[in-house]
């Protein structure tokens, strides 16, 4: 007897898109980073991401499990460069490193962008905006412009919410067997 998977995508992009919200808010500038930021990329945006990417790879999908566990992945590296100078196990991560580290996580974004180039306009969207993001944090991170870290975060908002709005929409359109909110 054959087993239906669940599908782990709307999982790992409520994990991606609402940590993203919640960090972009605070690059937008209306809040430092806190434990809340932390938490929620330590454990929705890293673990529960990862989790999906594992459960992707069960389903077969190459593509779902880059991505899940890359991000989560991502999710965790920055904690941990945000908490370990705090916990004096290493030394903080000049701006100019940071950059270079985002352009990295921009070029792969980038690729994997490529890749939804066969999918829905949703999750075109979403890495389409993801890899905007990459870059011009980058750019903040090499100049030490705040007015592009306040674009980044406006823009990390709406790709958060991106991510958050396809979830759903895969939730929904799949809970009553039809088109809920459409997802091109």
């Amino acid at each position: 007897m054959e087993s239906k998977l669940a599908n782990p995508a709307p999982l790992g992009l409520m994990g991606f898109g609402m940590t993203t919200i919640l960090l972009n808010i605070h690059n937008a500038g209306f809040f430092p980073i806190s434990s809340m930021v932390l938490a929620m990329g330590i454990f929705y945006g890293g673990i529960a991401q990862v989790i999906a990417g594992i459960m992707e790879f069960k389903k077969g999908n190459t593509f779902g499990t880059t991505a899940f566990t890359s991000y989560g992945l991502f999710w965790l590296t920055l904690v941990a460069l945000i908490v370990m100078p705090g916990l004096g196990w290493a030394e903080a991560t000049p701006h100019a490193y940071m950059g270079c580290y985002l352009v990295m996580w921009g070029v792969f974004t980038l690729f994997m962008f490529l890749g939804t180039l066969k999918g829905n306009k949703a999750l075109q969207f979403v890495f389409f905006s993801l890899t905007v993001l990459f870059f011009l944090l980058a750019a903040r991170d090499f100049t030490g412009n705040a007015v592009i870290g306040a674009v980044a975060g406006w823009e990390g908002i709406v790709c958060g919410a991106s991510a958050v709005y396809l979830a759903m929409a895969e939730v929904l359109n799949e809970q009553y067997g039809r088109t809920i909110l459409p997802i091109g």
